[in-house]
This record gives C-alpha cells, sequence and structure tokens, in this order.
C-alpha cells in the first residue's frame, strides 16, 4: 500500500476521534464549571491548556471567558483542532482515499461534515450546547461502526484503527489531567462533595461513569478512577486498552509486511509498562507527570509509525 494511502486513513481517523474528544473536553469543563460557584471563566484556562491549544488562544484572545473558550474549541478556523477544523481535516483525508473506504464509511464521514458544518456556522448558544455535544459524539460514533462494520480487516482496517487508539489514548490522558490542571481541589475540598462531583464529572466526559459503577460500585475515589481510565484494560477508553488495541494492529502489520520499525518497540514498551505497574506507583510518583510522560511517549510513538511506513512517499 503507498504510504500516502496509510497516511490519510491514519489521519482520517485521527481527526475523527480527536473532534469527538474535543466535544468531550467542552462537556468535561461544562460539568466542572457546574460545581462552581462564580463565573467559572478560570476553569476554561485548564480546558484549553489540555487541549493544547492555550497558547495558540491568547494570541488572538486578551484573557479567557466561558464563552470564547468555548467556540475557539468548537468552531474557530485558526485553531486547527477545533472540532470543525479536524472534522474538515478527516473528511478531507477521506476523500483522499475515497477508494479505499467503503460506502458506508464514506457516506456516514460525509453526512458527520454536513451536519456539524451547518450546525456551528453561527457560535452555539449555552443553551445548545449540551445538544450540539450530543450530535457531536453520536455522528462520530455512526462513522466508527459503518467503518468497523463493512471494512476488510487488512492493512486499510489496521492503520485507521492505530490512529484512532493513538489519538483516544492522547485523549484520555488529557481529560484526566484536566483533573490537575483544573479540578485540583482545595486541601479542605478532598473527599467532599464537590470534589466527588468535579471526579464524576471526569467519568461522564469519557462515557465511563456507569461501567466505573459495575467496577467499584460507584464510589468516587481519585485512585480508583485513574486506575479504571489508565489500567484497566476492559475499558474501552483506557490507556491499557488502547495500547492493546495499538500493539494488535502493528502486529498484524507486521506479519503482512514482514517486517518491525522501531515503532512495535516502542508500543510493546509502552504497553508493558502500563501492564507492570500499579496505580498506588503512579500516584506516589506523581499522576500529573505520569501523564505528561505518557502524552510524549506517545507522540513519539506517532512520529515513528510515519516514519516507519513513509506516510509521505
Amino acid at each position: 500500500m503507498l504510504g500516502r494511502t496509510a497516511n490519510g486513513l491514519y489521519w482520517m481517523f485521527r481527526y475523527i476521534e480527536r473532534a469527538e474528544n474535543i466535544a468531550r473536553l467542552i462537556d468535561a469543563g461544562l460539568r466542572v464549571s457546574l460545581t462552581r460557584s462564580g463565573s467559572g471563566d478560570e476553569d476554561w484556562d485548564g480546558v484549553l491548556q489540555s487541549a493544547g491549544v492555550r497558547e495558540s488562544f491568547g494570541e488572538i484572545h486578551d484573557r479567557v471567558t466561558s464563552s470564547d473558550a468555548i467556540d475557539y474549541l468548537l468552531r474557530d478556523k485558526s485553531n486547527p483542532s477545533s472540532v470543525m477544523s479536524c472534522i474538515e481535516a478527516g473528511r478531507n483525508n477521506a476523500r483522499m482515499v475515497r477508494t479505499a473506504l467503503t460506502r458506508e464509511t464514506w457516506e456516514a464521514t460525509n453526512e458527520f461534515w454536513i451536519e456539524v458544518k451547518g450546525m456551528l456556522s453561527r457560535k452555539v448558544k449555552a443553551a445548545e450546547l449540551p445538544q450540539c455535544i450530543d450530535a457531536i459524539k453520536q455522528r462520530a460514533g455512526l462513522v466508527r461502526g459503518a467503518f468497523h462494520g463493512s471494512m476488510l480487516r487488512n492493512d486499510l482496517y489496521n492503520f485507521s484503527r492505530i490512529g484512532t487508539f493513538m489519538e483516544r489514548a492522547d485523549n484520555t490522558a488529557r481529560i484526566l489531567d484536566v483533573k490537575y490542571y483544573v479540578l485540583l481541589p482545595a486541601a479542605a475540598q478532598v473527599g467532599s462533595s464537590l470534589d466527588n462531583a468535579q471526579w464524576e464529572s471526569i467519568l461522564r466526559s469519557v462515557s465511563a461513569h456507569r461501567s466505573y459503577g459495575w467496577v467499584y460500585d460507584a464510589e468516587y475515589k481519585p485512585a480508583n478512577i485513574a486506575d479504571f481510565l489508565i489500567l484497566n484494560g476492559r475499558m474501552p477508553r483506557s490507556l491499557a486498552y488502547c495500547y492493546e488495541k495499538i500493539v494488535s494492529n502493528l502486529g498484524y502489520l507486521a506479519t503482512d509486511y514482514d517486517e518491525k520499525h522501531q515503532a512495535h518497540k516502542t508500543a510493546d514498551a509502552i504497553r508493558a509498562s502500563l501492564k507492570s505497574t500499579t496505580i498506588n506507583r503512579i500516584m506516589d510518583g506523581g499522576l500529573h507527570e505520569f501523564l505528561e510522560d505518557f502524552i510524549h511517549r506517545n507522540s513519539q510513538l506517532g512520529q515513528e509509525i510515519t516514519e516507519g511506513y513513509r506516510f509521505y512517499q
């Protein structure tokens, strides 16, 4: 397969996943702001940092307000990670590799773009935000469902899945980090109803609220929530689950092409480190520091995949 085809599929699904993930990050910010007294504008500084766009936001806005932050994350075309920018980039990549996709996958992607383009043609009112976020998540799910139900399980499928789980792992780490940028309460609030409500918002933002309750009887403890979203291999947005899928799909590519690259070693090492650690070790060493290191290593793996499979040739 040509490197540019692999590149198009990989980034198509990274961008679609990122669009949904940015919507989830906004959802987390909204839920957190509801637990605060006052305007809650200061919370959005941390959300922008977690999305990796705080510096670029500051170039066009003098101060952070909830309204400007949400609009920047949703529909600002100068922000390459806004929902609208991601969906357009995902659709452009899909169009570039149109012959590598099933009709169902292309149509679901195109309909996603059409609906969101109309929905984000103007600034979204506060009362419409929950409905807007739900629509983005639902449309992204339809693209994945169409793809999963109709694509042949070959190298095209593997590159697409690697893109999905690379992006999802990055997002889960960033959403967890929101707790340490935004939600870290004063010492007096640790374990309080406010602290618990904030942790609950993190679970809801990654659609893990009910499944967490099945495992931990809905008792909100920071260590348990971090364990669930980092190390629980049955939770489809956990770092451990994502890396099982990344390693598995890279393994299929190694078999198909009869060669391995540095990316295989790096992915194996990240998965092994997740399997061998415990949440107590992570918390003792600092959850924020662990997440920062993970995001860096995940980004490094992405670069190694690009180089190993010659995406731009």
